[in-house]
């Protein structure tokens, strides 16, 4: 999810609602810490130097149990992360502590704020090394003209 599609979103919501893939709740007492723009400068394995750019928010899970963030609040501080720091309209990265700081992809579902678990891939397959995975292929399906008994194929 961009930045830009989270701005359209919060001004429908009562509240704002971040939700695990496996279906646990950020409790509702969560802070959002930070707001910043992330510029990941690197070389892949096959030598490629690349550029990207995040949007990122932190949530912080603190002992504060009256506290609720609201869609204005969050909208507000947005808004003046954009004024202030010049972000752009980026993917957004959500950093949220469990047993350690993870990483997560933002998506919505019409009513919570899904977190959703980031994947490592290779950027440079064709460079690498490592093997194309191979087609599966369904015996049952060939063409049964081939290698049928004295096709002569054999």
């Amino acid at each position: 999810m961009k930045l830009s599609q989270i701005k359209e979103i919060l001004p429908t919501l009562g509240n704002v609602e971040f939700q695990l893939e496996n279906g646990t709740f950020v409790p509702e007492h969560f802070h959002v810490t930070e707001i910043g723009q992330i510029t990941k400068h690197f070389i892949d394995c096959g030598g490629v130097v690349r550029t990207e750019k995040a949007v990122n928010f932190q949530l912080w899970d603190a002992n504060d149990y009256n506290h609720r963030l609201k869609p204005t609040k969050l909208l507000n501080i947005i808004k003046l992360s954009e004024e202030k720091l010049g972000i752009e309209d980026a993917e957004i990265e959500v950093e949220y502590q469990s047993q350690t700081i993870g990483k997560f992809d933002l998506d919505f579902d019409g009513q919570h704020f899904i977190l959703k678990n980031k994947q490592t891939a290779c950027l440079a397959s064709d460079a690498c090394g490592i093997p194309a995975e191979k087609q599966k292929v369904k015996l049952s399906e060939l063409n049964s003209t081939c290698c049928t008994p004295h096709s002569g194929c054999c």
